[in-house]
C-alpha cells in the first residue's frame, strides 16, 4: 500500500474520476459488477425491508440507492467523496421520484458525519478496496451500525502478486491495485468487532462487466478516429492495456468480484 499521503490523494483521483462523464462513457451509471440484480442479491442477503435505514457507502451516481430503495422500499442514504456524483445522484433521485427516501451527501467513507447505531444496514459496492486504511472504514461502518445490523460489501478479490500494468493508478481507479483475499475482507470486518455471515464469489459478473468496458473503449478509439468524440488527456491505449491484462488475470483465477456480509452482535 502506498504512502498514507498518496492513498488520501489517489482516493480524492478516483472520487474525481468516477465523477467525470469518461467513467459514465465507459463504466455506465451502476459502476460495479453484476448490476442491479447483484445490488438486489445483496439486499437479500442483508435482510432489507419496509422498515430499514440503509446507509450506502461512495454510492457513486446513485444506482445501488435508487434499486434499493425500489426493490425492498427502505430508506437509503449515499455518501460519495465526489460532488459531482452526488449532484448526479440527487437528480437522478428527484427524476425517479424517490427523493422522499433516498438521498446523497459528499462524505468521506473513513469520516462518516453520522451517530452511532444510526442505520440497520450498511453497503459498499466495488468501493472499499479504494480506501487507504480500509480498519478504519470497516470500523466507521460497524459503528454507524445499529446493534444487530448488518453490512454487505460487494468488491474485487485478488490472490498473489498482479502484472506490472494492473499495479499503477489507473489500476487504482478500476479498483483492482488494493483489492484483497475474501480471507482479507473477513479479517477487515471481523476487526471491526462484525461476526461475517456470508461469502459468495461472483467472478462471471466481473468478467462481464470488463467486456463491456473493453467494448466501450474499442468504441470510443473509433469515434475519437473519426472525429465524433474528444477526450484529452485520456490515453484510450493504456486503459485498453489495462482491461487486456485484467481479462486474462481474472481468467487465470488471479482477480475476482466477492460479496461478503457480516453482522453486528446484539
Amino acid at each position: 500500500m502506498p504512502p498514507v499521503a498518496e492513498s488520501q490523494a489517489i482516493k480524492a483521483c478516483c472520487a474525481t474520476v468516477y465523477g467525470s462523464e469518461w467513467a459514465r462513457l465507459l463504466i455506465g451509471d451502476s459502476m460495479h459488477p453484476g448490476g442491479a440484480a447483484l445490488t438486489e442479491r445483496l439486499g437479500s442477503l442483508i435482510d432489507l425491508g419496509t422498515g430499514s435505514r440503509v446507509l450506502d457507502v461512495a454510492s457513486g451516481r446513485g444506482a445501488s440507492a435508487l434499486t434499493l430503495a425500489r426493490r425492498f422500499g427502505c430508506e437509503v442514504v449515499g455518501v460519495d467523496l465526489s460532488p459531482a456524483n452526488v449532484a448526479f445522484a440527487r437528480e437522478e433521485a428527484r427524476r425517479s421520484g424517490l427523493d422522499r427516501s433516498v438521498r446523497f451527501e459528499v462524505a468521506d467513507a473513513e469520516l462518516l458525519p453520522f451517530d452511532g447505531g444510526e442505520f440497520s444496514a450498511v453497503i459498499c459496492e466495488c468501493a472499499f478496496c479504494t480506501f487507504p486504511t480500509k480498519a478504519v472504514a470497516a470500523s466507521e461502518m460497524a459503528r454507524v451500525l445499529a446493534s444487530g445490523g448488518r453490512v454487505g460489501l460487494g468488491d474485487l478479490t485478488r490472490s498473489g502478486a498482479l502484472p506490472r500494468e494492473l499495479e499503477g493508478l489507473l489500476a487504482w481507479v478500476a479498483c483492482i491495485a488494493d483489492s484483497g483475499s475474501v480471507a482479507d475482507y473477513v479479517t477487515w470486518l471481523d476487526g471491526a468487532g462484525l461476526s461475517v455471515e456470508v461469502t459468495e464469489t461472483h467472478d462471471q459478473a466481473l468478467v462481464e462487466m470488463v467486456e463491456r468496458i473493453r467494448a466501450r473503449i474499442l468504441a470510443a478509439e473509433l469515434a475519437v478516429a473519426l472525429r465524433h468524440l474528444a477526450l484529452p488527456g485520456i490515453d484510450l491505449g493504456n486503459a485498453r492495456a489495462v482491461v487486456r491484462s485484467a481479462l486474462a488475470t481474472i481468467r487465470s483465477g488471479g482477480l475476482g468480484y466477492a460479496v461478503v456480509t457480516a453482522r453486528k452482535p446484539v
